[in-house]
This record gives structure tokens, sequence and C-alpha cells, in this order.
């Protein structure tokens, strides 16, 4: 049966005793009631198939996700099975049971797509993780909003963006973009300071971060210069995934920067006709860089279940529950041959394909192989632009400071290669 707990309650659960030999526990960390309602029916599928197997699904909140995880397995108690974002995956890396064996004799290893093994494979060589699928930010817009402001058409430029926002903002109680000031604001920052920069390279030859060139400071002072004029709300500086879907589907924005995966809650509650997908505006050198990002399923090596964790990954990752999963969930699938499902070729994720087709699109892989990345899109990249945002900063001040932790984790990491 499902469970529900409070954070105070479920870091208690996650530091006692270790879940004996036919219970499962699989931590999920990118929540959503919707999300965990679909991962509950695949479990309950694994479940009716492995009798005698219990599968404990733990949600915890992403707010919390970094810190409660890192308390888990600085404990020693840790999970059989955990969702992996591609952010962390190089911190864990070396913790997680490497899977190439398992998929290797596993029936559906061999329709598994390249990227999906390149990615599984990005922190260490191995297979740390099976991807469940990708996101890649496109352009959700308002078109009722768009046409009350009078903007004609949706941006194509990073121009025609910024007065497009304004042009809404003007509208009483109305904004021009769901800006994303808390948890996993990660994307928005990098992808400002690329498509201004002309390029999504992280690092130059010699190993200095690109985040506080001329160009990269543009674009962060672009995203700051949205809020500060009032272009999205006062309380946005602390918005994570959840409400910035809210404040697009609610009216509140006319713009929202995302992934598929936000279509699951924006298509309960607008209208098709309401809304379209675009393409990320370009900047001055005439590309964008959306991000696009991936997590999946992970075995601890310190599980003791390690047959029974494998097989629920698999039974996760098979055709059949990944495509379950891409179309609820709204990721691109893993699996060769996909694509071609009807549902895939709709116009709800025209944007997002077109971006993967044309060359004006360039998609922005995260150094995710660094190994304090998830320390730094958590905590040092949350805290200081949220100042930044505030005034306390200066968007010169914000590259330097993200710039220097960069550089100084590229080092290390090249020590190592």
């Amino acid at each position: 049966m499902k469970r529900f707990f409070t954070v105070t309650g479920l870091v208690a659960l996650l530091m006692g005793s270790a879940a004996n030999a036919e219970t499962l526990k699989l931590v999920e960390v990118i929540t959503s009631p919707e999300r965990t309602e679909v991962l509950q029916g695949l479990v309950d599928g694994y479940k009716a198939a492995n009798p005698g197997i219990e599968v404990e699904i733990v949600s915890v909140p992403w707010g919390q996700a970094f810190e409660t995880v890192a308390t888990m397995v600085a404990g020693g108690d840790v999970p059989d099975v955990i969702e992996m974002p591609d952010t962390w995956q190089a911190l864990y890396a070396d913790q997680l049971t490497p899977l190439d064996d398992r998929i290797a004799g596993w029936e559906h290893g061999a329709t598994l797509t390249q990227k999906t093994i390149d990615m599984g494979k990005l922190a260490n060589g191995k297979m740390t993780e099976i991807p469940y699928g990708f996101y890649i930010r496109a352009m959700f817009y308002n078109k009722k909003l768009l046409a009350e402001a009078g903007v004609a058409e949706p941006p194509k430029t990073m121009d025609e963006f910024m007065a497009a926002m304004a042009a809404v903002s003007e509208l009483d109680g109305k904004y021009g973009y769901c800006l994303r000031g808390g948890p996993g604001g990660t994307n928005g920052w990098i992808m400002m300071a690329a498509v201004m920069n002309g390029t999504n390279e992280f690092f130059t030859a010699d190993g200095q971060s690109r985040i506080n060139e001329p160009g990269s400071v543009a674009g962060l002072q672009f995203l700051m210069d949205i809020y500060q004029k009032g272009y999205a709300p006062k309380d946005s500086v602390n918005w994570g995934f959840n409400e910035i879907v809210a404040g697009f589907y609610s009216g509140t924005c006319a713009f929202l920067d995302q992934d598929p995966d936000a279509l699951i809650a924006i298509a309960e509650r607008m209208a098709p006709e309401d809304f379209a997908v675009i393409p990320m505006p370009v900047g001055p050198a005439g590309k964008a860089f959306p991000t696009i990002g991936f997590a999946g399923w992970s075995v601890f090596a310190a599980s003791p279940n390690q047959d029974a964790a494998w097989n629920l990954v698999a039974h996760l990752s098979n055709p059949e529950s990944n495509a379950t999963w891409s179309k609820r969930v709204g990721v691109i699938p893993i699996h060769m041959g996909a694509d071609r499902d009807p549902y895939f070729q709709s116009e709800q994720f025209k944007g997002w394909f077109e971006e993967m087709n044309s060359d004006n699109y360039v998609p922005t892989i995260m150094p995710t192989y660094l190994e304090q990345w998830g320390y730094f899109t958590s905590t040092i990249l949350k805290d200081s632009a949220q100042e930044a945002l505030l005034g306390q900063k200066t968007a010169q001040e914000l590259g330097d400071e993200w710039a220097a932790f960069l550089t100084g984790e590229y080092a290390a990491w090249k020590a190592k290669q």
C-alpha cells in the first residue's frame, strides 16, 4: 500500500533499520502527486509479477531531496533503488552498482538508444543508472495573454522575448515570465548565460569557467532584469517546479520554459487552443542552447537485495513501462522506435522536436561529471542567485563566484583523468 510521510517522519524512516530481504525501498526524489501515482502503478505491476516481494515507495520532496538523501547515505542506511538525477550521478557513481552486465543479458538491452547508454555511463564510464527519459527545455506561451497584450507573434529572439514580457506585464495582475528562483532553477541561469554568450561550452581550453565571460554575464543580467523590472511575480524568487507550472496554467504568467513533463499539469487545466510550445528564443549569435537532462533508476551497491533491485529497475525500464512513464511524466523515451508513437508526433511536442532537429538549437548537457555539481546546483547556485535577484549581488559578482567554484571543480576532475 502506498504511504505518505511528513519530512520529519521521512528522515526518521530513512535512518531506520534496513529493509528485510523481501522488501525493497524505492526512493523517488523528483516528486509530484501525478508522478508518484504513475510510479505506484508500475510498481504494482512488478509486485504482481513477483509475489512475496514488497516495494516501499518513499517520496522525498525535491526541495529537501539532496540533503535528505545525503543524510541517509552518510548514516549508512541506503535505499535499494533510487531515482537518480543526472546532477547527482557523479557524486554517487562509486556507490552505485554497475549495470553493464545486467543490461547485456537483458532481453530489452539491445533496444536502448545510444543516447541512453551514453548518458547512463556519463559519470565514470559504467552504467550507473538506466535513464528513464530525457528532458529538453522549450518555451510554453499563453496565446490569450499575448493577444490581450498586443503581441502579434510569439518571440523568436531574446529581444522579442523581453519586449513581449514587458507588454504582458502591463496587464493588471499579469506577468511576462514564470521565474524559477527557488530549487531547481539552474537550467534557466545556464541557458540565459549560454544564449547571450553564443556558446554552451562550460570551460575554455585552459580549463577556465566561461560563466563570467562578458556574454555570460549579460545573460545572467537578462534574467535578473526580468525579476527586477517586475516581469515576474515577486514571490517567484522562491518558486520551484510546481509553482512555475501553476503560475502558467493559472494565467498569471505568459511564458514558461520547461521540459515535456510540464505538459501533464498544463494539459489537464488549459484548453489546447490556449497555449503552445515554441523553441527557446535565439540570442545574438542566432542560436539557442536549451538544456537537456535526464534522470533514471539506480541500484545502490550496499543494497542486500541486488537481484530483486535489478529486476525492479528492469521492470521500470522495459519498453511498455517506459512508454507509460514517458507519456504520463513527460520525457523523451529511451527505446529505439518509440518516437514513431503517434503520441510523440502530436503538436504538443512540436517545439521540443524542432529544437532536436534544427542547427539553430544546440542542446546543452550539464557537466554532471563534476563531483560537486549536485552540491553546486542545489545549494551554491540557488542561494547566490536569489541574492542576485534581490539586488544583493551584481551579475558580474554572481558570475565570478560561480566561475571560481566551477574552475576548481574542473581542475579536480581533470587531475583524476
